[in-house]
């Protein structure tokens, strides 16, 4: 029977949640590499039970780990980071020059079309790649050798590559995302890039056209029209028709444009997810109550989805790597939060029930059809 296969990383550990396509009983495996962080957890969309996640440790540093059995056994495959040549400098939030140091890996972005390549973006910024299932990683030196890398700036949570997008016809064409520098668009599997922010307006750039300096918390495209990105930023949920020459703010009619995640219906391309938070240092949900917002319009005309969330004294975050969806008829969401818990909407968001509770804070959670 059809089903889903659900990849948490937390951090203490990642778990791995399946069920059938009714999506009411689960099956809940883990901790695996119980105590590391796993900021994130990935599967290849060309071989399914090809799974590859990235735990870390202050102790013992990154790690990348593989299975092949959809996540019942793991195997370390790879751990060497480095960036390519002399890695100069990037500004820090003073202003000052300080080195590239690698940190963690934030994201793995498996390949669409070939189940040993993935991409790895890291902290601080950089892209890396690996042909060869995960074994050896080097980087795309490209991205940080564009004209502006010297004053890309940590955000909050780090100068950090978070989301890497892959155009679904065309392997070449990457779309990236840094807090805090922006978006940036390959034609050329990044070998060059062109930052993508015109349209974005922050805080503390006094320059609206500036082209660098935004502090974008997350991407999402439907496969189906891949020109037609969304983005949540700090502050402004947006969106550009043109792969990202161009952007426009859709946040309507939401209680606030600040949050983290954001994420596309698999059927319905017009239709996209937020969870609003509350400010940039108040990260809970407006009024203490727990809302997803939908728009069927692509933004701008919002609604409220509360049923089986907390509405009131809910004071945990959902963070940008910890939204998905699966492509089941009936479209389900998932979402993880700060306080240990997964939900799952089987009904495209109209109820919610959780999944599991009680785990580690929730980093990244993605989700497999079966």
């Amino acid at each position: 029977m059809t089903g889903v296969r659900v990849l948490v990383g937390t951090r203490k550990g990642a778990f791995v949640l399946t069920s059938d396509g009714a999506r009411t009983d689960w099956e809940v495996s883990g901790p695996h590499f119980g105590g590391w962080e796993v900021y994130h957890v990935a599967a290849s969309p060309v071989t399914p039970d090809r799974l590859y996640a990235a735990p870390s440790t202050a102790w013992f540093g990154q790690l990348i780990q593989r299975s092949d059995d959809g996540g019942k056994s793991w195997e370390p495959v790879g751990k060497e980071f480095a960036y390519d040549g002399d890695p100069g400098t990037h500004q820090y939030y003073d202003g000052t020059q300080v080195p590239w140091v690698f940190k963690r890996v934030w994201h793995l972005e498996p390949s669409l079309f070939d189940a040993d390549v993935v991409y790895a973006g890291i902290e601080d910024a950089g892209l890396f790649r690996t042909a060869d299932g995960g074994a050896s990683w080097h980087e795309l030196p490209g991205l940080r050798e564009h004209g502006t890398g010297p004053s890309w700036g940590p955000g909050a949570g780090g100068l950090c590559l978070h989301t890497i997008m892959q155009h679904p016809d065309d392997a070449q064409r990457l779309f990236i995302a840094i807090s805090a520098a922006g978006a940036f668009r390959t034609e050329d599997s990044g070998k060059s890039w062109t930052a993508i922010n015109r349209g974005l307006v922050s805080d503390g750039i006094p320059d609206p056209d500036a082209e660098v300096g935004h502090c974008v918390h997350r991407l999402a495209m439907h496969p189906s029209r891949p020109d037609t990105l969304f983005m949540q930023k700090h502050w402004d949920v947006m969106r550009s028709d043109d792969a990202g020459d161009n952007w426009r703010e859709i946040s309507g009619n939401l209680p606030t444009d600040f949050g983290f995640p954001i994420a596309v219906h698999a059927h319905e391309p017009d239709t996209i997810y937020v969870v609003p938070i509350t400010s940039d240092s108040e990260h809970y949900p407006p009024e203490g109550r727990l809302r997803v917002y939908r728009s069927r319009s692509g933004g701008d005309e919002w609604e409220p989805l509360t049923a089986g969330l907390p509405q009131e004294n809910c004071y945990l975050n959902v963070l940008r790597d910890a939204m998905a969806v699966d492509s089941l008829d009936d479209c389900g969401i998932y979402f993880g939060t700060t306080g240990g818990q997964v939900y799952c909407s089987p009904d495209g968001g109209d109820t919610w029930s959780p999944i599991v509770s009680h785990l580690p804070s929730v980093l990244s959670v993605e989700v497999q059809t079966l």
